[in-house]
């Protein structure tokens, strides 16, 4: 199993040094365009992403909880009305667990619905988030850390996977077993997001606080790990 492990590795690391090896070609191409100031002299750079199918049944189920939750959450927020606000959450965390289970059960998983999965989180948690600042107002001090966290940090490393050749985030254990395990693991998942909701939920918000310091410390580590690991596999850029 581990030789398997290292062979995928290898596999990735080798795939990572031939991408980035065209960043100077690709780079004088930007720079001749520039010089001519032709808008219509750069195409899209060939990739497999690009090519990827986008109508698929988990990328529907995304598409569709992001819109319910961020509508809802948006009732939620016009009319001050808790009840519905936890109904979003509700929507959003259903919906975010099941389009990743019909992903895997019928064998759609995309890195094109990956990112497209990363982004709709995004657009869930800024509403929610909002509505959280809007009717609680105290709160706020709970809510706009842990919104910078996952708005800033979370999504540079929850991108951080198209620098390999792997489907999703959920994967990284191949590039990384303790990012993985800080980031992406079921228990981790449960902490980064359910945690620090429960804590403020049972009015301990300087416990929820807490938590989401340690949770920055985490992917602030882990940033900086994917950074040496990439910087290791491609050397300096130039």
């Amino acid at each position: 199993m581990r030789n398997v492990q290292r062979a995928r590795k290898s596999r990735a690391m080798a795939t990572l040094t031939a991408e980035t090896n065209t960043a100077p070609a690709l780079a004088k191409t930007f720079d001749d365009a520039s010089a001519s100031h032709d808008s219509g002299s750069l195409r899209p750079i060939p990739s497999g992403f690009l090519r990827e199918r986008v109508t698929t049944v988990p990328n529907l189920v995304t598409a569709v909880r992001t819109l319910v939750a961020v509508t809802v959450g948006g009732a939620a927020i016009a009319w001050s009305a808790p009840s519905l606000l936890a109904f979003a959450y509700g929507i959003y965390w259903l919906g975010d667990m099941l389009d990743g289970f019909v992903a895997r059960r019928l064998r759609q998983e995309t890195r094109l619905g990956a990112v497209f999965d990363i982004i709709s989180d995004r657009a869930c948690t800024s509403i929610l988030c909002s509505g959280i600042i809007a009717i609680f107002p105290h709160l706020a001090i709970v809510a706009i850390p842990f919104f910078l966290s996952f708005m800033v940090l979370d999504t540079i490393l929850s991108l951080a996977f198209l620098c390999w050749p792997i489907l999703s985030p959920n994967y990284f254990w191949h590039v990384d077993r303790w990012v993985y395990r800080l980031n992406w693991a079921p228990p981790a998942k449960a902490l980064n997001t359910a945690g620090v909701v429960i804590l403020v939920v049972i009015d301990l918000p300087w416990a929820a606080l807490s938590l989401i310091a340690l949770i920055c410390c985490a992917k602030v580590w882990s940033t900086a790990r994917v950074a040496t690991l990439i910087h290791r596999a491609t050397g300096p850029l130039e």
